[in-house]
């Protein structure tokens, strides 16, 4: 028995719109399942509820027991060899027999040294500049000052480079900087106002220190580039980093867009952001931690066949570099490259054909520009168009794997603004990036930062760009 007409159109109209809603319901399943393991979403946005360690990912667990292992040499406060200070202990009394001991009876000593802070963490200085009466004309001639004694009563250096470290390296907020350099050092009359001051006073004259180490990224072989977002006078704005393993460059501005120009030949290494891949004039490395986190999301929530195989050969690939690079190869055997670039296209072609099976995306109404794709199609045409920026760590042992180098830096920054907040202008998030910028360098060198900012530009120069 036939139905009208009527009835078998309002039929297919439920059905397409149950299948609609079923493709709906399973975005939104979706976009609930998405955290920092398998999208681009910060570990911060996780929340209390972690998820346990995934395996096959980058991080898996050793099998090897916490704390130091078995041959390892290990490291404790070792004596110096001249202590600042020397008490000197004796006994009187013989403890076998109880008879009077005097220092000639002394035949040795066993040091124990304490390593501990002085009572009065801070010094007065005073300098008296002499006031001279000539005998020929009776005119006074005072000595000079050593430069920078300026006032009746001043902050040294060495105070004001660590106000500048408690709130530069340390991300602690102006108030509590001079409250703890009060609690720490008996300061009692240091203000925020004064830190602010410093701080910016130290950002100028470190100026040609910064724009110094932008020329030395920007001439690095591999350099990796990362941005985030940054809350400036109540809007949002963008922190950009330029790094390489030396060499840490922030820049703070107010577009996301605003790549560096300055980069040319070499290899810059970033996730997929547009922008970065206008950049014609330097060779180009993909972040595949960003890839994998994708991946891993097709396997939780969409069951695609090829998710899986693309992740195995990816860390595959990864640890036939590092075995390589470990045995002291500067490239992989030809064979063992051809098979994992085979295996690359394999999962690709796997990918490309159980799309091709799956129905197309309704195109919602009014909508414009190219149809809708699953993200498993739309990292699979990456995947296929960017084989070689995907695997360029492969051919190029100088490129790493991942784009953490950048991210790391980053991660600091918005450690920031969480204690912070934001910056109230543009201008004080700026000298909070030139600033940074000689820190983080400072780090990767491995230079004392306390010395650091307490130098002289031209020692600082000397000492992080040589």
């Amino acid at each position: 028995m036939s139905l009208p007409p009527e009835v078998e159109e309002l039929i297919a109209c439920l059905k397409r719109e149950i299948e609609a809603l079923r493709a709906e319901n399973a975005e939104l399943r979706r976009r609930l399942g998405l955290d920092s393991s398998n999208s681009s979403k910060p570990p911060s946005s996780d929340g209390l509820k972690k998820k346990p360690r995934i395996l096959g990912s980058l991080r898996t667990r050793s099998g090897k027991p916490s704390g130091g292992q078995k041959g390892h040499r290990g490291d404790t406060l070792r004596q110096v060899a001249d202590p600042d200070r020397i008490v000197e202990h004796a006994a009187t009394l013989c403890r076998h027999c109880c008879a009077g001991l005097d220092a000639g009876s002394a035949v040795g000593a066993e040091k124990r040294q304490v390593f501990d802070l002085p009572e009065r963490m801070i010094e007065v200085t005073e300098h008296r500049a002499a006031i001279h009466c000539c005998p020929n004309c009776r005119g006074e001639t005072r000595a000079a000052f050593p430069e920078g004694v300026v006032s009746p009563t001043q902050y040294g250096e060495r105070i004001k480079a660590a106000a500048i470290y408690l709130n530069v390296q340390q991300l602690i907020p102006e108030d509590r900087a001079a409250q703890a350099l009060n609690d720490l050092f008996g300061a009692p009359l240091i203000c925020p106002a004064s830190l602010v001051a410093w701080v910016g006073k130290k950002a100028q004259e470190l100026s040609p220190v910064y724009e110094a180490i932008g020329r030395r990224v920007a001439e690095a072989a591999v350099r990796h580039l990362d941005e985030t977002g940054y809350r400036i006078a109540g809007k949002l704005r963008w922190l950009h980093t330029t790094s390489s393993l030396a060499f840490t460059y922030y820049r703070a501005g107010e577009k996301r867009g605003d790549i560096p120009t300055d980069l040319q030949g070499g290899v810059v290494v970033h996730d997929h952001f547009m922008p970065y891949r206008g950049m014609d004039a330097v060779d180009h490395a993909f972040c595949n931690a960003h890839i994998l986190r994708e991946l891993q999301a097709l396997i939780e929530f969409d069951s695609e066949p090829w998710a899986e195989l693309m992740r195995a050969v990816l860390l595959d690939a990864n640890d036939a570099v590092n075995a390589a690079r470990e045995a002291g190869a500067a490239t992989l055997a030809p064979q063992t490259l051809a098979a994992l670039v085979e295996r690359y296209w394999a999962a690709v072609r796997l990918g490309l054909a159980f799309h091709r099976q799956l129905p197309k995306l309704e195109k919602k109404a009014n909508s414009r520009g190219r149809a809708k794709q699953r993200p498993g199609h739309n990292l699979l045409e990456r995947l296929k168009t960017f084989k070689t920026e995907t695997l360029r760590f492969m051919t190029d042992f100088d490129v790493p794997f991942t784009n953490n180098l950048a991210e790391q830096d980053l991660r600091m920054m918005k450690v920031k603004m969480k204690i912070s907040g934001c910056f109230r202008t543009l201008e004080g998030a700026q000298i909070f990036a030139r600033l940074r910028s000689v820190v983080s360098t400072a780090r990767k060198q491995t230079c004392n930062i306390l010395k650091t900012l307490a130098a002289t530009p031209d020692q600082v120069s000397f000492a992080l760009i040589p």
